[in-house]
């Protein structure tokens, strides 16, 4: 494998973050994003769905991001909620 060097620009917060995740599962950064590229390489397109997240979703979002919405110590307090 040959390699290049590369510049690139990126959201400060989301690339600390990400690196933070990197670390946690025994990526450096490079091998993190060459992982990415030979995935979308080898599948011809994005990895991921990338969605928008329609109104509801939107709505749920900026409510919990307010501080609203049911939180939940563990998931069985979550599903003893909803009747599951």
């Amino acid at each position: 494998m040959t390699t290049e060097p590369t510049s690139l620009r990126l959201d400060a917060d989301a690339k600390k973050r990400a690196y933070k995740v990197f670390a946690k599962v025994g990526l450096k950064p490079w091998q993190a994003f060459n992982l990415f590229l030979r995935q979308v390489a080898m599948r011809g397109g994005i990895p991921f769905d990338i969605k928008i997240p329609n109104a509801e979703t939107k709505e749920a979002m900026e409510e919990l991001a307010s501080g609203g919405g049911k939180r939940y110590k563990t998931s069985e307090d979550m599903y003893k909620d909803l009747g599951i």
